[in-house]
């Protein structure tokens, strides 16, 4: 599904967080959102989901979602938000448990989520006695369970081990080769939005700012940790970062 983010700005009352953000996320993208912390990244990844209405400024639909999904606009989170109490498998079914479903089908969208994200011998496992990888796994198996037309993930491998989420970048590189799917990706990691991104969008410290948007030509599946053009994309995001990272720290500290 085709978005577009017209003169978007927002306030939480004198404090002006966001100020006339206009980008396009075209459908089958992965756009990654990086900048200063405060900048307001996650309440941008809020707007576009619905959960807040900005001061001024819209999110528009420019094109409808696939017929087949159950949920236009689903998160990814950061702390996984998974059910202590329910297994791998009724985590999952939990977002299509009121869509009139029948447990048939139901059982078989479990199943073939389970499978693509690696966990179809953990789907009675409860959260407690699965490692990370596998809870932001299942977290991933729920948002493919309801065919979402945008995914919108705000640091969804920051809790995690450098090796762990190399292996979870490789699971999503995987999920969108096989079906492309939209997605706006919330991230502090430079090497994540370079190897996710097809587009990157660098925000300025608060009030957040569109700076600059960097399109990556290198098709997302050729994208190995170390090549040398992410590389130089990568230190061209540092340096439009760097002096403004320094002074969003300290505006945090005081």
């Amino acid at each position: 599904m085709d978005l577009r983010i017209d003169a978007l700005t927002h306030r939480y009352g004198e404090t002006e967080v966001l100020n006339d953000i206009n980008l396009d996320i075209p459908d089958g993208q992965i756009v990654c959102i990086v900048g200063p912390s405060g900048c307001g990244k996650s309440t941008l990844l809020r707007f576009i989901g619905g959960l807040e209405r900005p001061t001024s400024g819209q999110v528009l639909q420019l094109s409808e979602p696939n017929p087949d999904s159950l949920n236009p606009f689903t998160f990814v989170f950061q702390d996984f938000a998974l059910l202590p109490w329910r297994s791998a498998a009724n985590n999952v079914r939990l977002v299509l448990e009121d869509h009139g479903l029948e447990k048939k089908e139901i059982d078989k969208i479990v199943s073939d989520v389970l499978a693509r994200t690696k966990l179809s011998d953990f789907a009675d496992a409860l959260p407690k006695n699965l490692s990370g990888g596998m809870k932001q796994r299942v977290a991933i198996a729920r948002a493919l369970a309801v065919r979402p037309a945008v995914w919108l993930m705000d640091e969804p491998l920051s809790a995690l081990d450098a090796q762990t989420r190399e292996l979870l970048m490789d699971d999503l590189i995987g999920l969108w080769t096989r079906q492309p799917f939209t997605a706006v990706y919330v991230t502090h990691n430079l090497s994540e939005a370079v190897r996710l991104g097809h587009k990157i969008v660098v925000l300025s410290r608060r009030p957040g700012q569109i700076r600059k948007v960097i399109d990556i030509e290198i098709p997302i599946e050729q994208r190995q940790a170390g090549d040398p053009e992410l590389t130089r994309i990568e230190k061209q995001l540092w340096h439009l970062m760097k002096n403004e990272a320094v002074a969003a720290d300290q505006e945090l500290l005081k």
